[in-house]
């Protein structure tokens, strides 16, 4: 096979049939965009905010989730400036790997599969708790949690191989229902007269401080993370650019009026939710929102109402698994990662390897962190927040990175084209990104939560040596690769095709 060393790494020349064994189909529109970037995140809104308020007490956390949807609105106008002139899968990689090289585009990639894989597994936990409470109300019967685990995943799994086309519709129906859910919670706590915001501060406050912030100013940098919850997905959508009919135009406004309901469902179960049944009692739930339904509701029309509230997380496992399979398949085609993982189906065209192996590879997480908090007889909330202070780490370092590529590529790339451009420019960037360095301190500093970060950064270390002894001498020269050698002149593989630089670079 034919090698030539580029940057400091070797690529090798694509086998024939290569690509088309690992080919995309175009199936979505703006709204399919919009569906699936909601879905991703919509079980936010119902599981894994609510933690925070043990943190911070609800006014830290209603400071911390302005702050992030700050970032939020400078990050998605950056990566929509980025995607437009990148329609490739690639994503958050395909930045790095363009402003930094190899190395940046690696690290950038393996943090955002961290994020996804594990913000899976996180979205499968809570789908659990949700199931499982439903089935004891309902139908009087209970399930192992790994048992639910195994079928969440495995339904999952089959409904995205099904074919992009699918998972686009699906996304957007379900995403349209947990709207409809959070709308009726809204009006039916309304109705039955349930909501005293007197119980938003019901948290006593620490020694010289007050109610509205518990636990001082220190708290609101530890409730960015739980913050992060209501948004942390909808970055996604670049990477769904290879099956968008107009990815240049369609997934930045996607972006920006995703980030626009997110924001305004967050903040209306921000205030809400805790109304109903007051901050100090559902700071540790599981299923806050159901908790919300309890409160007003017979527990037995509450499980119903229950499960509606489960489509919610439903619609994130759907659309955060498909970002899962994408990153993995965009990161597996350029070599990255082995290449079998960046095979799709010749019938659906999806991922169906990636797919897979990022749902044993999540389940496998949550039997560890099972493990873990066993063993030092923590309790399930501690392990709730250590899996979801995994998935959070790594999806602010992918924050930091790309923000940081959007700067150096502004400065590198001057001739790019760039179809859509930031509002916001390089300062939005900076902010953004400052944001998101601020968050990853948040981590830090809670001490409950450190598990997480060495967790991280053993994956981290790990992934990073396998890549330099074995990876970087197998990349191929994908549409990503090829934008960042060719200067941001190789755009749109579809058009161009998926191997338009190997000429010029495999000539001797």
């Amino acid at each position: 096979m034919a090698e030539n060393r580029v940057s400091g790494v070797t690529y090798t020349k694509a086998a024939e049939g290569y690509f088309e064994k690992r080919s995309l189909k175009r199936t979505a529109g703006f709204w399919g965009l919009w569906g699936i970037g909601i879905a991703a995140v919509i079980s936010g809104d119902f599981s894994g905010w609510n933690p925070g308020l043990g943190q911070a007490g609800w006014g830290g956390l209603l400071i911390a989730t302005i702050v992030i949807i700050i970032m939020y609105f400078g990050m998605l106008f950056s990566i929509g400036e980025m995607s437009a002139a990148m329609p490739h899968t690639g994503g958050a990689y395909s930045f790095a790997r363009a402003a930094m090289g190899p190395w940046g585009g690696f690290i950038t990639g393996l943090a955002e599969t961290i994020e996804y894989v594990v913000t899976t597994a996180v979205v499968v936990l809570f789908s659990a708790y949700y199931a499982d409470s439903i089935t004891k109300e309902l139908l009087h019967f209970s399930l192992p949690g790994w048992l639910w685990w195994v079928i969440l995943y495995a339904v999952f799994v089959g409904l995205n191989s099904l074919g992009a086309q699918a998972s686009f519709r699906f996304a957007l129906i379900v995403a349209i229902i947990s709207i409809a859910v959070l709308v009726i919670f809204t009006v039916m706590a309304l109705a039955f007269g349930a909501v005293d915001f007197g119980r938003l501060l019901n948290i006593a406050p620490t020694e010289g401080n007050s109610q509205f912030l518990p636990f001082g100013w220190s708290g609101v940098l530890f409730a960015l993370p739980f913050a992060t919850w209501f948004f942390l997905g909808i970055e996604e959508l670049p990477l769904a650019a290879e099956e968008a009919h107009n990815p240049t135009k369609d997934i930045p406004r996607a972006g920006i009026w995703g980030i626009v309901t997110l924001a305004f469902f967050g903040l209306l179960v921000l205030f809400l939710n805790p109304a109903v049944t007051g901050s100090k009692q559902i700071a540790a739930s599981g299923e806050p929102l159901l908790d919300g339904f309890r409160a007003f509701l017979p527990d037995g029309v509450a499980a119903i109402l229950a499960l509606f509230a489960l489509v919610g997380l439903l619609a994130s496992l759907q659309g955060i698994m498909f970002a899962a399979g994408r990153n993995m398949y965009s990161l597996s085609r350029a070599g990255y990662y082995p290449k079998f993982l960046s095979l799709t189906g010749r019938k659906h065209e999806t991922p169906w390897v990636a797919l897979i192996v990022g749902a044993v590879v999540g389940f496998i997480v949550l039997l560890v962190v099972q493990w873990i908090s066993a063993a030092s007889e923590a309790a399930s909330t501690a392990a709730n927040g250590i899996i979801l202070f995994i998935a959070v780490f790594g999806a602010v370092i992918s924050y930091v990175m790309q923000m940081v590529s959007f700067v150096i590529l502004r400065r590198k790339f001057p001739n790019a084209n760039r179809p859509y451009r930031s509002p916001v420019g390089v300062f939005g960037a900076v902010v953004a990104g400052a944001i998101a360095a601020l968050t990853f301190f948040g981590i830090v500093f809670v001490i409950d939560f450190r598990p997480a970060i060495f967790t991280g950064l053993i994956i981290f270390a790990a992934g990073i040596l396998i890549f330099a002894l074995v990876g970087r001498n197998r990349l191929v020269l994908s549409p990503e690769e090829e934008y960042a050698l060719s200067g941001g002149l190789h755009g749109d593989p579809q058009a161009e095709g998926y191997d338009a630089m190997e000429d010029e670079v495999f000539t001797p």
